[in-house]
């Protein structure tokens, strides 16, 4: 079928509800974002992950503490009780050639429907991010619409709680590939909000996501969720394929993850004492520590 007709059908299909969007703050301990747009499901919202495992990457997200909750095992609420928002080390790997990793939600609900957004004016971010990420709106069927070049926003690298206010008119398409879409039309199609991290294989940097509204929605945020997520003088040394952990000051634990996010190996750790990873493959892996006043992720190579 011609792409243009696709398309055209796709504008028809897209949903007609324009509604408000309550600005999230994982400082609230928000566990979703009300959208003002659900379809009925009542599953919109839900914060989720993605990377480009399915196109053979080895790009992934590291979390400080366990996923999971009565209802599923990868709900990210224990990550924003911890962070006061969604904070982690985000790690692209080998194996894609544009590797890439990020979080989003859905606007109606798991169906993907799209909604009409432009009302919202644009979008406001609060974030910390040693990684430059890319603020991007998906339309529903976005494999056909647009060929995955949708329409976004490249944001900075940021070391403290920056927040942004960006207009829809920050918000492109690239050129040279994909289909190109006018972005009226797009903005009546929304499916999803996400943050992606995108680059070179081997670039690796924490972030916290804090705040996500419509534009001009975002405000102040506590101090202590401003500083550097990555502020720690906890550092992970390794000695041949001994794993120790200096600047920590008792016990704490101390995880050895793999770029699927698979936890392979975990243990107890104090100054005095170490993991042993001799029963590893040789690779790139994530530490991560946690403990009293500690939490620390820190990427690692065994040769």
């Amino acid at each position: 079928m011609n792409k243009k007709i696709l398309i055209a059908s796709a504008f028809l299909a897209a949903a007609t509800m324009v509604s408000a969007l309550t600005t999230w703050s994982g400082a609230n301990g928000d566990y979703r974002v009300d959208t003002g747009l659900d379809d009925g499901s009542d599953e919109s919202g839900y914060w989720y992950t993605y990377a480009d495992d399915a196109n053979s990457g080895t790009s992934a997200i590291t979390w400080p503490v366990a996923t999971g909750n009565e209802y599923d095992d990868n709900a990210l609420d224990p990550i924003i009780d911890h962070c006061g928002g969604l904070c982690g080390t985000v790690t692209l790997g080998a194996g894609y050639d544009y590797p890439f990793a990020g979080l989003g939600f859905n606007l109606t609900g798991p169906d993907q429907t799209g909604a009409d957004v432009t009302a919202w004016g644009g979008l406001c971010i609060t974030y910390t991010a040693g990684v430059a990420p890319i603020l991007e709106i998906a339309p529903e069927d976005e494999a056909t619409v647009t060929e995955y070049n949708n329409y976004m926003s490249k944001l900075k690298v940021a070391a403290s709680a920056s927040t942004l206010d960006l207009a829809w008119s920050d918000f492109k398409q690239e050129s040279g590939w994909g289909v190109t879409v006018p972005q009226a039309s797009y903005l009546t199609m929304i499916a999803a909000v996400k943050v992606k991290f995108s680059g070179k294989a081997g670039t690796s940097g924490d972030f916290n996501i804090i705040q996500v509204g419509e534009k001009g929605a975002c405000g102040d945020v506590p101090d202590a969720i401003s500083a550097p997520v990555a502020a720690s003088s906890v550092k992970a040394m390794l000695s041949g394929r001994t794993l120790s952990i200096s600047g920590i000051n008792s016990v704490a634990a101390a995880e050895v993850i793999n770029l699927q996010g698979q936890v392979v190996l975990k243990g107890a750790v104090s100054a005095s004492s170490s993991l042993n990873l001799a029963s590893l493959d040789a690779g790139v892996y994530m530490v991560r520590v946690a403990g009293k006043a500690v939490n620390h992720s820190q990427k690692i190579v065994l040769k």
